[in-house]
């Protein structure tokens, strides 16, 4: 059926009528857009793009080919339209093999290292050990239920098999280690 409206507007705007414009807009509008927020992630970029796609399709319309869904014609435009748009935003890259070519000599580019924190990989590892410790001083039945969850990834269900008891116990037994290990991680 709208394959058949879309045959009727393209015919009639081939021949100049402008409600018949306003008619394909309106029909394929909504999805053009989606397809180009997917691409460019930006509501505004993309409302920009739908203009610029139907002005694209509109100037070029007697090219189309009815053989052809006119909606997969349209997006194909739309698609073409936002990738451009991402092409041409791109950073131009700089390569930090290539060396700089000065008047006497070549120099290669220098980039400070920030990846490495001795404070912070520290802070990091007594966390990690103070959590184990926390994890270890719970009482037996919160320890094997938090290491099931937060270290096996294990499901609740998952639990409740492999420890014979429902699944309410477990969800109950999973809540109050975590409030004891916020305790205990308060206190350190």
């Amino acid at each position: 059926m709208i394959q058949d409206k879309d045959a009727t507007s393209i015919e009639q705007a081939l021949k100049g009528d402008q409600t018949a414009y306003r008619d394909l807009t309106n029909r394929h509008r909504i999805a053009i857009f989606h397809i180009i927020l997917k691409i460019v992630q930006d509501r505004e970029t993309a409302d920009d793009l739908v203009q610029e796609t139907f002005m694209k399709a509109f100037s070029s319309l007697a090219t189309y080919r009815s053989e052809y869904r006119f909606s997969t014609w349209l997006y194909k435009i739309a698609a073409n339209c936002s990738i451009d748009f991402l092409r041409k935003k791109r950073i131009k890259a700089l390569s930090l093999d290539r060396p700089i070519n000065g008047d006497s000599d070549q120099r290669e580019y220098d980039v400070p290292d920030y990846s490495y924190h001795p404070e912070r990989d520290l802070v990091r590892k007594e966390q990690r050990f103070s959590i184990k410790e926390a994890i270890s001083s719970l009482p037996e039945k919160y320890r094997e239920v938090i290491i099931y969850r937060h270290q096996d990834d294990k499901s609740y269900e998952e639990i409740a098999d492999l420890l014979s008891i429902p699944l309410g116990t477990v969800k109950a037994r999973i809540f109050r280690a975590r409030e004891l290990l916020k305790k205990k991680l308060k206190s350190v």
